[in-house]
């Protein structure tokens, strides 16, 4: 099973690179965790978003796969607690599903790709710095496959 991330933006900081990384070792070789990063819409004094977001949406969709669980992170999206992920991780492991988690620019997901998801995960109701969310979804996704191996990582 394989778990990537679409995420719109690039050229991260040192420390989400380290971050991501971190987790990355830790999780087991039939579960690597991926990230592809989606350059954004052109954004400035003038701009248009609309066409912003849906030049995003463009470039994601042709990343995604057919076979992928797609997971859409949105704010109003369902919050699930680590042991919530741990099992939705081990029935998409049961399934032989690989995932995609999808993540929006600034302002969101382009419709196109929500519509494609078979679900909507909100992380947080906080505003989280799209930099930050990636190294919580590598944590998250280490916890969640602790949790299932009985590593005593997730006390």
């Amino acid at each position: 099973m394989k778990i990537r991330l679409l995420a719109v933006g690039s050229r991260m900081p040192a420390w989400v690179e380290a971050g991501v990384e971190e987790y990355r070792k830790r999780l087991p070789r039939e579960m690597p965790f991926e990230i592809v990063e989606i350059a954004p819409g052109a954004r400035g004094k003038n701009a248009d978003v609309a066409r912003a977001i849906q030049a995003e949406g463009d470039r994601m969709l042709e990343k995604l796969r057919d076979q992928e669980h797609i997971v859409a992170l949105e704010v109003g999206g369902v919050s699930w607690s680590t042991e919530q992920l741990a099992e939705r991780l081990g029935a998409w492991r049961q399934e032989g599903q690989d995932v995609a988690l999808v993540v929006g620019g600034p302002e969101g997901l382009d419709p196109r790709v929500v519509a494609r998801a078979r679900q909507s995960w909100s992380l947080s109701t906080l505003t989280l710095p799209h930099p930050l969310v990636r190294v919580v979804l590598a944590e998250q996704f280490y916890r969640a496959w602790s949790l299932l191996s009985g590593h005593p990582y997730h006390r």
